[in-house]
């Protein structure tokens, strides 16, 4: 992907937040030792399990960091992101996640040596965040089955110990004949859209609805959001829905809906309504107002 540059930012001044419960089998002695050898002294803040993400961020730019690195999957970058926003500190990151979205879409290596190199050599580059209700979200916010699918999957973990991944898929499956259907009202740039769906799905930027290369961005800097729903798709719907987009013909259906904007504002007769933003679950006030902030973050990249 290709991105405007930055100045690059000098080594000194680097802080690393690392979610002790990712990992992805790194110790804070190997990532430390890796920083190490790419010639940088960063300073640790390694979270205990069930530490606030955010507040150990919080603690970390205490020592005003020139380059704060987020070690974790996009549910420790997003919170890392809500605390970072606002800053002259530039984000770096570690993808130590299972699926590292935001570090695919950015171009970043997943290996922690090549990363961390990447993270020496300083490059900046703007990226544009979106927000929902005031809280930012490097990848996307979803409404209705998706943030269903996250809270039975964390129940899933914690109950019966399941991977994450097996846990997603037991969840998934439950969730298609569980979740209601929406019925909303998406105002945006004048213009009105009502629909009756099982899920909303608002993206930082343009995504790939289709084929092998579904869910991934060419750009994170288009300055709009991308909107994904049904027009009246019922629970049962979402398999052919599904079907069609890895066939590359989800755009043919006639009860898909794709829209592009800089604001959106959602309605619905429910008071509260659970939303997923990068995976991470938040019960927000309605109406959710959502919009597009233009190059608001910077990131170190490749």
């Amino acid at each position: 992907m290709k991105l405007a540059d930055s100045p690059s930012v000098a080594l000194q001044g680097i802080a690393v937040v690392l979610n002790a419960a990712s990992g992805a089998g790194h110790s804070p002695a190997h990532v430390e030792q890796s920083f190490r050898e790419a010639g940088i002294d960063a300073h640790l803040f390694v979270g205990r399990p069930g530490e606030d993400v955010a507040a150990l961020t919080r603690r970390a730019l205490r020592e005003r960091p020139a380059i704060l690195v987020a070690g974790g999957g996009d549910g420790t970058l997003n919170s890392v992101v809500n605390a970072l926003r606002g800053t002259s500190t530039a984000l770096g990151v570690l993808p130590l996640g299972t699926l590292n979205h935001f570090a695919k879409d950015l171009g970043l290596p997943l290996e922690l040596e090549a990363a961390v190199r990447v993270i020496a050599a300083g490059r900046r580059v703007a990226v544009d965040l979106g927000e929902v209700n005031g809280r930012a979200f490097l990848n996307n916010a979803s409404l209705g089955i998706y943030p269903d699918i996250v809270r039975e999957r964390t129940r899933q973990q914690r109950r019966f110990g399941r991977s994450k991944l097996s846990a997603m898929l037991w969840a998934t499956l439950g969730a298609i004949n569980r979740s209601p259907l929406l019925t909303m009202r998406l105002e945006l740039d004048e213009h009105q859209h009502e629909c009756r769906a099982p899920f909303v799905f608002v993206g930082n930027n343009d995504y790939a609805m289709e084929g092998f290369n579904i869910g991934t961005r060419a750009r994170l800097d288009g300055g709009r959001l991308s909107i994904y729903t049904t027009s009246h798709c019922h629970r049962g719907g979402l398999v052919k829905l599904a079907l069609r987009a890895l066939a590359g013909r989800l755009r043919q259906a006639d009860d898909f809906v794709a829209l592009r904007t800089t604001k959106l504002r959602v309605e619905t007769r429910h008071k509260r309504l659970l939303v997923a933003t990068d995976g991470e679950l938040s019960v927000m006030e309605t109406p959710l107002e959502f919009r597009i902030a233009p190059r608001a973050l910077q990131v170190i990249a490749a």
